[in-house]
């Protein structure tokens, strides 16, 4: 493995991974194969770990992260190999003779998933102090002769538009500029990156690269709640991709190593799909079998990237039971709780069949003005005149888990817990308390804040028999603190850190305590934390007809069985405007409000079939495998549709926005060349859509013979030749 006259290599992996580690002969070392089946055209040599210093910089002026100067004099130094459980993990050691400076890169990957994750650990081992500007978490080049014929899958995101997805022409980002004419590699780089808290307020940590010729793909995602940066550049001989935590360049973020101490970097995943005959799925189980080797690209690597994020959750009852939950607050109470309120809306969701019930914001407030005065989490009195017992009491009579809404990591401006805390228990800069719209940022690493906030939490859960939580996070507070960080960025990685570190605490407390991931919606919807938290609150869009390109987009970002859109029917809409609201949430985490209470009977008894259907198909929801069988959805689109891929089901939800009757034709290559049973799970009492399912083509045609936007949740199953076929007419 020493050699330098020639190349050597390090092969790794299991059933449904083959990474290949080239070792060149000067030592270097690159991923010259990642995937799952035809390896393709070699990558370019893009180094395995990226560290730019202050002393060293680059070896060409650039802004880019791939051909660092400490990158390119890092050698091969050894690899160590282990088994944890389902996990394979290898980790291969590099050195910097110049600086001394060395690199553990760490690969993990689950046994039948085709994805791996990565991080990076550096050691200053030499004798003078290293100033780090940016680490790698993961370097590679992409399998593809050049970034002609290859697509960028991106998404951008913001309040009450999240996760607007779209695919492009890579060469519509970079221009060829005929590299190998100049003999030097380019400087230019597609770079997206993400500043503050909010690691999904504007752009989305999951991106890919696709080569739809050969069926290959790259999907990644940088599993952080803080930070970001990934991009995309061209060399000479070819295209790599360099995915990061915080960088200097993007977020004002530097660390220092004395000799002897260490960083790691945040992780990252990239999932692949291969191509070829056998497709991305070798080795998969459940419905994977299903898409084994129809769906290569886009398809298989985010079937094998939601494999991936299951493997990475932490155990939890919740992910086998998914409640459905109701929540006072989306078009319904609008944080304006009070006991007369509740006690109808609680008889009401029990009525529908939720099995939780969450009382947003507000129920701590006694002024009516509580934005700048939330910290201390005590239940008002003048809301509750009975106390917020009697309230809390009615939902567990009702059969339901009691929830309440919690904002944890602010303290408002006005709160009494704002004098209480010592100010080093707050985000500072220059010695000022950070402020953002009202509110102070609690700093996690101060045992002050802590202890406040394990007293919050014990307090509801122990004393209130508080059982869920949404855990919303309304600001932002910019590049970071300076107490105790040589940098703001390094500050803020701290406490984004100190974040999961308390989430992880509250969780080894209260084993069977449900957390729900919010920030104004979707603003931090990320991996760090949905690996710990079991449902993610999809956006705050309070327009029903809207809000569907968020759903049927969301399983690109987040798992279906942790992916709650909110359904909100209310008492004006006609029936097929209570159908597609519900139509909304059903293919992930239902998330129920609305003014049940004022409903008609019939309307009621929409929304109980809603989620009677929903608990008949949820335990296949948490083994299913996303489809798009109208591509990924637009924003504008008058057709949308999601489709989720179970064993023994495909669940197809389709959404129909324009105002006449109109017809869509769905993709589904994995049902093609099969019978099928074309079934409606909801809504069963509106008028059929027509359907013709052309058997050849794998391809159903669905005909809206209604005026005015409506939507379906189907279940396509396959059936044998000597079976009968349901009738044509849903």
């Amino acid at each position: 493995m020493n050699a330098r006259h020639t190349e050597t290599s390090l092969v790794w992996g299991h059933s449904a991974l083959r990474v290949v580690i080239a070792i060149s002969p000067d030592g270097v070392v690159s991923i010259r194969e990642l995937g799952a089946g035809d390896p393709g055209p070699r990558p370019p040599a893009q180094p395995l770990v990226e560290v730019l210093l202050a002393g060293q910089g680059r070896a060409r002026a650039s802004h880019r992260f791939s051909d660092t100067a400490v990158g390119r004099r890092f050698t091969y130094v050894g690899a160590e190999q282990a088994r944890d459980g389902r996990w394979h993990e290898l980790r291969i050691t590099l050195r910097d003779e110049h600086t001394g400076l060395e690199a553990h890169a760490h690969l993990r990957s689950a046994e039948g998933v085709p994805a791996v994750r990565s991080w990076t650990t550096i050691t200053n081992r030499g004798v003078r102090e290293a100033v780090v500007l940016g680490v790698t978490s993961f370097a590679a080049g992409f399998p593809a002769g050049s970034a002609d014929g290859l697509q960028v899958v991106r998404a951008d995101s913001e309040w009450l538009g999240e996760s607007r997805w779209r695919v492009r022409p890579l060469r519509e980002e970079m221009a060829d500029l005929n590299l190998p004419l100049h003999g030097q590699d380019g400087r230019g780089r597609l770079a997206v990156t993400s500043t503050g808290a909010w690691s999904t307020g504007q752009h989305l940590p999951t991106a890919g690269l696709l080569d739809p010729h050969s069926g290959r793909a790259w999907l990644w995602q940088i599993e952080h709640n803080g930070p970001w940066r990934w991009e995309i550049g061209e060399r000479r001989d070819g295209v790599y991709v360099a995915l990061l935590g915080p960088t200097d360049i993007d977020h004002q973020w530097h660390t220092v190593l004395a000799p002897g101490e260490s960083f790691t970097t945040v992780p990252a995943s990239v999932t692949v799909s291969s191509g070829g005959p056998h497709g991305a799925y070798d080795g998969l189980q459940g419905a994977y079998d299903e898409l084994q080797g129809v769906y290569d690209g886009l398809h298989g690597a985010a079937a094998a990237l939601t494999a991936h994020r299951r493997a990475l959750l932490r155990p939890h009852p919740d992910r086998t039971r998914l409640p459905v939950v109701f929540n006072d607050y989306m078009n319904t109470l609008m944080g304006d709780p009070t006991t007369a309120k509740l006690l109808p809306l609680i008889d009401a969701a029990a009525e529908a069949g939720a099995e939780g019930f969450c009382i947003d914001a507000g129920w701590y407030d006694d002024d009516g003005d509580w934005w700048d005065s939330v910290g201390e989490w005590q239940p008002s009195q003048t809301r509750f005149p009975r106390g917020i017992e009697e309230v809390l009491g009615r939902i567990r009579e009702r059969g339901m888990i009691p929830g309440l809404w919690l904002e944890p990591e602010v303290i408002g401006v006005r709160s009494p817990m704002a004098d209480k805390l010592p100010a080093e228990a707050f985000l500072q800069r220059g010695g000022t308390r950070i402020v953002e719209h009202g509110r102070y940022h609690l700093d996690l690493r101060h045992p002050a804040a802590v202890a406040h906030l394990d007293e919050v939490v014990d307090r509801l859960v122990e004393q209130l028999g508080v059982g869920y939580f949404k855990l919303d996070y309304n600001i932002d507070p910019g590049a970071g603190t300076d107490v105790h960080a040589v940098s703001p960025g390094a500050g803020l990685l701290a406490c984004n850190r100190a974040h999961l570190a308390w989430l992880e605490a509250v969780l080894d407390r209260h084993p069977g305590l449900i957390l729900e991931n919010c920030a104004s919606g979707a603003m931090r919807m990320d991996y760090a934390l949905l690996s710990r938290m079991q449902l993610q609150s999809t956006s705050d869009q309070q327009d029903p007809l809207r809000y569907p390109p968020i759903a049927v987009a969301a399983p690109l970002s987040v798992l279906p069985e942790q992916s709650a859109s909110w359904a909100y029917p209310q008492p004006d809409m006609d029936d097929e405007r209570v159908a597609y609201s519900l139509c909304t949430g059903m293919l992930g985490r239902l998330y129920l409000s609305g003014h049940l209470p004022t409903m008609t009977a019939a309307q009621r008894e929409s929304v109980r079939a809603a989620v009677t259907a929903y608990r008949g198909i949820r335990a296949g929801l948490a083994e299913a495998a996303p489809v798009w069988p109208l591509g990924l959805p637009g924003w504008a689109d008058p057709w949308l549709s999601l489709g989720l891929v179970t064993p023994g089901h495909t669940y197809a939800g389709v959404w129909c926005r324009t105002d006449e009757p109109a017809a869509a034709s769905l993709s589904l290559p994995h049902l093609a060349g099969r019978r099928v049973d074309v079934e409606v799970v909801y809504p069963r009492h509106l008028p059929a859509w027509d359907v013709e399912w052309d058997q050849e083509r794998g391809r159903l045609t669905l005909t809206k013979p209604v005026s005015g936007p409506s939507a379906r949740i189907l279940r396509i199953s396959p059936v044998s030749s000597s079976s009968p076929v349901s009738s044509p007419l849903l």
